[in-house]
């Protein structure tokens, strides 16, 4: 984040923000006033895909009731999304902090299927 103080204003400087806002390009897979869903730039399975909510939330700790609702619609949205990706089954990610390896501060989760994932979580 850049803080421009001379205005009073907090500009995000966010990648995914940017690709949401078409400043930087994506493969679109769907998007509504409120998720944008697009294919990972380097896949780890056959299908591999983030959604995020359009509002910049840094990260699953930032999430609140004011905008949880972004959420909530992810995962309404979610099986629908990865039918007309062509799975039923798949593994969903979000890292949160540094630690976890979250290198993008903008909240995404990551869908991944199209092969047998097996029970082991990394």
């Amino acid at each position: 984040m850049i803080s421009c103080s001379r205005k009073g204003i907090e500009i995000i400087m966010c990648l995914f923000c940017d690709i949401i806002d078409g400043r930087l390009p994506s493969e679109k897979i769907y998007e509504d006033e409120m998720i944008y869903a697009f294919t990972d730039k380097y896949p780890l399975t056959p299908v591999h895909f983030l959604i995020v909510p359009k509002m910049h939330i840094t990260s699953a700790s930032e999430i609140t009731r004011r905008n949880s609702k972004y959420i909530a619609r992810i995962f309404e949205k979610l099986p629908k999304i990865a039918k007309s990706q062509g799975i039923d089954s798949y593994r969903i990610i979000s890292n949160c902090g540094e630690d976890a390896g979250q290198t993008v501060k903008h909240l995404h989760f990551h869908i991944l299927g199209g092969t047998d994932l097996g029970e082991k979580m990394i």
